[in-house]
């Protein structure tokens, strides 16, 4: 797929080269992908297709090396780091497999944490905190550390916390992978109602019974999309 015009994130010809030592290992190979604004996409495939490399690009975490990737109808692959960086705080949420967070902060305080680059006020992040929180229905959690919670409560955290910025895009790297098969529905379930109310979703997973709840399924095999 290339050059749709409305879409959320296009990648055309995109391709990712590591130099390791004296050799380049290509993680990725002239990939184009276009998602639309609301879609929910599973991106599956073996340790070492590079799936974790797309998702890291998209996500604005890592640069190409070459290709163009135009997020939100922003080129991004020529941005500065601290371009880079309010993109990702602005438009990205990020969900991953080991929650990420602080211990000596509270519930409250770590999902706050994203809203703390931005000129709002005192009052105003409360009250996004509260949402966020309402959202993954941990309201009598937010004066909590993290390790008073359960791993399904973490995630929950880790997902109020990419949500509370309202971004355009979600990403989450096996968002269930430290969870038993009960939670990790629970977390499924979260996610596809967010994606309900409009956020666009982009998981990779290795769990193809989850990847197959998602709307389209992408596969990757050595940096190509099959």
């Amino acid at each position: 797929m290339g050059g749709n015009i409305s879409a959320l994130v296009q990648l055309d010809t995109v391709s990712r080269v590591y130099t390791m030592g004296s050799s380049d290992v290509v993680a990725l190979r002239a990939i184009s992908l276009a998602i639309d604004s609301g879609e929910y996409i599973a991106i599956t495939g073996t340790s070492g297709s590079g799936k974790s490399t797309l998702l890291q690009i998209i996500g604005c975490l890592d640069t190409p090396s070459a290709g163009r990737y135009v997020l939100n109808g922003t080129r991004v692959d020529a941005l500065s780091d601290i371009e880079l960086s309010r993109i990702r705080n602005f438009q990205i949420g990020f969900v991953f497999q080991a929650f990420h967070l602080l211990p000596q902060f509270n519930v409250c305080e770590n999902i706050e944490l994203p809203l703390l680059y931005r000129k709002l006020s005192k009052q105003e992040r409360e009250d996004k905190v509260n949402e966020a929180l309402a959202k993954v229905g941990l309201t009598k959690r937010g004066l909590h550390k993290p390790h008073e919670l359960s791993g399904g409560e973490r995630q929950r955290v880790a997902i109020a916390r990419a949500l509370v910025g309202s971004p355009s895009l979600l990403l989450a790297d096996e968002p269930t992978g430290n969870l038993d098969q009960r939670t990790g529905d629970e977390i499924m379930q979260l996610i596809e109602n967010l994606n309900d109310e409009g956020v666009t979703v982009v998981m990779v997973t290795h769990d193809l019974e989850k990847a197959g709840r998602a709307q389209r399924r992408i596969e990757m095999k050595d940096g190509l999309i099959l």
